[in-house]
């Protein structure tokens, strides 16, 4: 259930030593608050000798299914025989889960041993920086100078880079990738992105560097011609999901689906897919597409695309986290996400009756979402996590009652005890079942209780 999560489980001292690391990184300004620039990161680095020019890049972006995308990607290029590195975020349960070798999360001695090593090169930046007037290295602009160093120190033959948020001015785009790779752009993040998906997919259109290969899902027209003039301009190749690339059938199977896609360099058959919701067969057509990409555009082996799918996890997206009854959590934040997690459960899951635990963030579209969801039929228990950006939850609920009516709202303002109302409901009649949503921090908070309490989604 943890995915791999305790790498270092009979190694406290070593656990420590790494918690110590991110508690220091958390004393800088937080991901939240992202600095717009890039030469701060660029100059750790070239005191670092370059860490993130030691393997070449897949980089992505996107509003949704960066992450899921960025697994499939990584688990597709381990199947080949290479020796990967891959940097998601955020995390779910702990930061090492973020910065993977090879598809296991870093080693927490790895983690406090390298950061021991750079810490001095991001403390003589910081000086320089503050010197100049200018903010110190945020949170996110060091942890990906970690990443690096992690990447560099394995070492490992290929790294699968997602960004933080938006894409020109990230902290992973000192990195130059070979493929520049675009998952759904959508409204999200305007006050930083842009107010138009326009404007947000201009912003991501930053990755693209001259000779690249672009290999992006099917987006809106505005979108779409944004990221077309970025690739021209850069001289680089330009492929979009519907063009040299497809799911040409996604069919309901156990424990997830079969799909067929039909990739840059050939099809591929009624592969198996551990993941639920046509959205991840539409994943799994753009990292597809992204590796043929990278290896120069031939087609995979049929044995490298079946390892490589059947080997995915994408903890906290559509995951069945306990039986019995049947709960479900799904990171979905934004009303695009929450689209895509409503059409799934209209397709995977025959629950006679849903409710909802919600919990949302301040900076999110709270009437988005639960419009996107009201069309489930679900009734709606509002909460909060621990995060100090949830909106209260009386405040929530309000909102959400606004939406969907009041008759299909009710609240807790403890996550436990929502969850206990949910869990009791759906126990006490047949074919009921419990969806959590709304906040990634809601969802890692779901799935360390399910660890703790012994849950099994089998």
């Amino acid at each position: 259930m943890t995915d791999g999560f305790e790498a270092d489980e009979f190694d406290q001292d070593a656990r420590d030593a790494a918690d110590t690391v991110f508690a220091t990184l958390l004393e800088r300004v937080g991901e939240q608050s992202p600095a717009p620039r890039l030469d701060a990161t660029r100059r750790v680095v070239e005191l670092l000798g370059d860490p993130h020019r030691a393997a070449p890049v897949v980089h992505l972006t996107g509003t949704n299914g960066k992450t899921s995308t960025s697994r499939i990607t990584e688990s597709l290029l381990r199947a080949v025989g290479l020796r990967t590195g891959l940097l998601t975020s955020p995390h779910l349960e702990r930061f090492t889960e973020r910065i993977r070798i090879d598809g296991e999360p870093v080693a927490d001695e790895a983690v406090a041993r390298i950061w021991e090593e750079i810490a001095p090169i991001v403390a003589l930046v910081d000086i320089e920086l503050e010197a100049a007037g200018e903010l110190r290295l945020t949170f996110f602009e060091a942890f990906t100078v970690l990443a690096f160093a992690c990447f560099a120190d394995a070492p490992v033959d290929v790294v699968v880079l997602e960004v933080g948020m938006g894409g020109a001015w990230d902290a992973t785009n000192v990195a130059d990738g070979q493929v520049a790779v675009f998952t759904p752009i959508a409204l999200d993040h305007e006050s930083r992105l842009g107010r138009t998906v326009e404007e947000i997919a201009r912003t991501k259109s930053g990755i693209v560097k001259p000779g690249a290969a672009v290999v992006t899902a099917f987006q809106e027209p505005a979108a779409l011609a944004a990221l077309r003039e970025a690739a021209d301009r850069n001289g680089a190749s330009f492929e979009v999901e519907g063009g040299g690339f497809a799911v040409l059938d996604s069919r309901v199977a156990v424990g997830g689906q079969l799909v067929t896609i039909r990739g840059l360099g050939g099809v591929y058959e009624e592969v198996p897919l551990p993941l639920f919701g046509r959205h991840q067969a539409e994943n799994a057509a753009v990292a597809i597409a992204a590796v043929e990409a990278f290896l120069g555009g031939a087609r995979l082996d049929d044995e490298v695309v079946e390892v490589g799918l059947g080997a995915v996890t994408s903890p906290g997206r559509l995951q069945r986290v306990a039986s019995d009854p049947t709960l479900i959590v799904d990171a979905a934040h934004n009303p695009h996400g929450a689209e895509s997690l409503a059409a799934a459960i209209e397709e995977y899951f025959d629950f006679s009756e849903l409710v909802i635990v919600l919990g949302i963030l301040a900076d999110k579209d709270v009437e988005g979402i639960a419009r996107a969801l009201e069309p489930t039929g679900a009734t709606f228990v509002v909460t909060c996590s621990s995060s100090d950006r949830a909106v209260p939850v009386d405040v929530l609920a309000d909102r959400v009652a606004a939406v969907v009516g009041a008759d299909r709202v009710t609240s807790a303002d403890r996550l436990e005890d929502a969850l206990e109302d949910a869990r009791d409901w759906a126990d006490s009649e047949p074919g009921r079942g419990v969806v959590v949503t709304g906040s990634i921090t809601l969802v890692g908070e779901v799935l360390a209780t399910a660890r703790d309490r012994g849950w099994s989604g089998e």
